[in-house]
């Protein structure tokens, strides 16, 4: 037998698109049963990605989503309708013999289902219950519906990033449903950490703004010390450091079609060494000797390096500088550091999973490594409805007719 770390888990798994599907991933890889509720009537479309690209083929239609099956490996899927009565009770025999019910749902739609969390504590006393939403389900703003980049945006995210004279730059994907999906992750763990230690269950509810809020860190203190707003004269350089302060310290042209190196200068030894490499005039004045020096003149600096580092090429380049010690990287496209880089082969962090339609996809693993209960992925998100008869079947005990029966009433 496989040991893994969470099979004693069951979940029951209303989480969709990346905040709270990326959740409940985690805790599947680990080896928690995690049983996907999804509506049939909608085609299981309260998670838009099962729709969307990309595509293994030319296949199209709500089983083909590549986004949907990255984030739902190793889950169950089953359909249900909670519009009827007989649905809303197999959702309750379900809850009783789950340990979690997760979710990220606007504010207030478990509640409209009938199965808010006093309806979940009357099925099962010591139920986790974790929600995640924009804004949680408390305060002046928990009645607002987000994504993403609306999360960002509010939580000041998108004010902090650019360059200078430069309106927000944002990120081209929505870091915060990623970043919300390991932050609920953490929450379910703790929760259920609790749950063994004590017997009691709880509602963690989670505010995907507030955890956006979390990761300014220094720029925070910054203002409300100092009063100095991210974005003022100079600032943000997202490629410069502010603490501590470096110089040089930024991403540089290098020699090709959009090639790049990443270099920095921790202090005036590792600036020496660099200059030895230089080897020209410019390099080997006085005015870049010292860290206050390179900071004063950094504009300057930066255009003398990056003119030196065109001409020549990144992988190169890389290995001299990390010869004398000076932390510099070329700048990897993606092909180089997902299909070319052995590291990546050796660490498994893109395994393939089987998937009932599209056969073997690589997917994203997970980042971390158990010497004794790691994680396994193998098979791939579910089609809709997939596992109707093993859940109702082995979970609840219907018969082959029974379960017949319920899709022909449109129940699942």
């Amino acid at each position: 037998m496989r040991a893994n770390a969470l099979s004693h888990i069951r979940v029951c798994d209303f989480t969709g698109q990346l905040a709270g599907a990326g959740a409940t991933k985690w805790l599947a890889a680990f080896g928690a049963e995690v049983i996907r509720i999804e509506d049939p009537v909608r085609k299981g479309m309260w998670d838009i990605l099962r729709a969307m690209p990309p595509f293994v083929d030319e296949r199209r239609g709500y089983d083909f989503g590549g986004g949907f099956n990255n984030h739902n490996v190793e889950k169950l899927g089953i359909t249900l309708n909670l519009r009827t009565e007989k649905g809303r009770e197999l959702l309750a025999e379900i809850v009783k013999r789950s340990d979690l019910v997760s979710e990220n749902f606007a504010s207030g739609v478990m509640e409209r289902l009938g199965f808010g969390y006093e309806r979940l504590k009357e099925l099962r006393p010591d139920v986790v219950y974790v929600s995640n939403c924009g804004f949680g389900h408390t305060g002046p703003y928990a009645g607002y519906k987000t994504w993403g980049p609306i999360v960002q945006a509010v939580s000041g995210l998108t004010f902090t990033s650019g360059l200078p004279d430069q309106p927000p730059a944002g990120w081209g994907y929505s870091y915060m449903d990623h970043t919300g999906a390991y932050y609920q992750a953490i929450a379910i763990l703790a929760a259920l950490v609790h749950r063994a230690r004590t017997g009691e269950g709880q509602w963690v509810d989670l505010s995907c703004t507030e955890a956006g809020l979390t990761l300014h860190g220094t720029a925070l203190l910054d203002y409300t010390v100092n009063g100095r707003a991210m974005r003022r004269p100079g600032m943000p350089n997202s490629n410069r450091s502010q603490n501590p302060r470096m110089a040089p310290h930024g991403v540089y042209a290098a020699a090709g079609d959009d090639c790049w190196i990443a270099i920095a200068c921790r202090d005036d030894s590792e600036w020496k060494a660099l200059a030895g490499r230089i080897d020209e005039d410019w390099a080997r004045n006085s005015r870049f000797a010292t860290r206050e020096g390179r900071l004063e003149f950094e504009d300057e600096l930066d255009r003398q390096l990056e003119a030196w580092t065109r001409t020549r090429d990144r992988f190169v380049l890389q290995e001299a500088l990390q010869q004398v010690d000076i932390p510099a990287v070329a700048v990897l496209l993606p092909e180089e550091r997902i299909d070319q880089n052995p590291n990546v082969k050796d660490w498994a962090l893109f395994p393939e999973a089987v998937h009932q339609k599209m056969g073997n996809v690589r997917v994203d693993g997970l980042p971390v490594h158990f010497s004794k209960t790691d994680w396994h992925i193998e098979h791939g998100g579910p089609c809709l409805g997939e596992h109707n008869e093993q859940v109702y079947g082995d979970l609840l005990g219907l018969s082959v007719d029974e379960i017949d029966g319920l899709r022909e009433e449109g129940v699942i």
